[in-house]
C-alpha cells in the first residue's frame, strides 16, 4: 500500500471498513453509531472511530463543523465502572453529545495515559501511597502525560474531517492537532464529573493544566 505525506509531514491513513454498531447507554436506550477502522495509522495500534448523530450513517450528507472526542482507553474506568477516575461518565456523555450534534469519538488505546495497562495498576499502587497521578508516573519513570495524537490526525484526515469543534478540558489536545495542521474551531467543555472518590485526580488535573472548576480551588 502507498502512502502519501499528508497534514505536517504525517503519512495518510486510509479507512479499512466500516461498520454500524448501536450503542446501548447506561440508561437502557441506545444510539446508531458506525465504527471505522484504518490502515497506516502510525504507532501500529488498532484505534477506532465512532461515528455518531449525522456522522452514523451511509447516506448522511453532514454539514457543519463536527464535535469530537479524543478519549483514552481506561479499562477500569470505561468498563470495571472505577470511581477513582472520571473516565467512564466522561465516555457516557462523550457519547450522548457527540449524538447530538454529530461528530466523531475517536476511541484510542492511550491506556494509562499512555503508559499501559499494568504500568498503570502500578501507578495506582503508589497512588495507594500518598502519590498523586502525575507523581506515580514520575516514579515509574514516565512522563505526566505521554500521550502523543499523531494517530487522531491521521484518522480526522481519513475521514474527511480537516476542521472540528473539540470535546475537551485538555488544552494539549487541541494545540497537538493544531500544530498538526487540523483547525479546531471551539473547544467544548465537559461536564464535571466529581465524586467523594475522585477529587483528588480531578485535583490533580487541574493543577496540571485542565480545563477544571472545582470547589476550592
Amino acid at each position: 500500500m502507498s502512502i502519501e505525506p499528508v497534514l505536517g509531514g504525517l503519512p495518510a491513513a486510509s479507512v479499512r471498513r466500516a461498520v454500524d454498531l448501536p450503542l446501548r447507554l447506561a440508561d437502557g436506550t441506545s444510539v446508531p453509531a458506525r465504527l471505522t477502522t484504518f490502515h497506516g495509522l502510525v504507532d501500529g495500534r488498532e484505534h477506532v472511530a465512532i461515528g455518531l448523530g449525522s456522522r452514523a450513517y451511509d447516506d448522511a450528507r453532514p454539514v457543519g463543523v463536527p464535535l469530537v472526542r479524543l478519549h483514552s482507553e481506561c479499562l477500569t474506568g470505561d468498563v470495571l465502572g472505577s470511581a477513582r477516575c472520571d473516565c467512564g461518565p466522561q465516555l457516557e456523555e462523550a457519547i450522548r453529545r457527540v449524538s447530538h450534534a454529530g461528530g466523531y469519538l475517536l476511541y484510542l488505546r492511550q491506556e494509562g495515559r499512555d503508559i499501559g495497562l499494568y504500568n498503570k495498576i502500578d501507578a495506582y499502587a503508589l497512588q495507594d501511597r500518598g502519590l498523586d497521578t502525575y507523581e506515580a508516573n514520575r516514579a515509574l519513570g514516565f512522563a505526566d502525560d505521554a500521550r502523543d495524537y499523531t494517530v487522531a490526525v491521521q484518522m480526522l484526515e481519513a475521514l474527511g474531517v480537516d476542521r472540528l469543534d473539540l470535546l475537551s478540558n485538555n488544552p494539549d489536545k487541541a494545540a497537538q492537532l493544531e500544530a498538526a495542521g487540523l483547525r479546531v474551531e471551539r473547544r467544548v467543555r465537559t461536564g464535571l464529573h466529581l465524586s467523594a472518590v475522585n477529587h483528588g485526580y480531578l485535583a490533580t488535573k487541574a493543577a496540571g493544566g485542565h480545563v477544571l472548576q472545582l470547589p476550592g480551588l
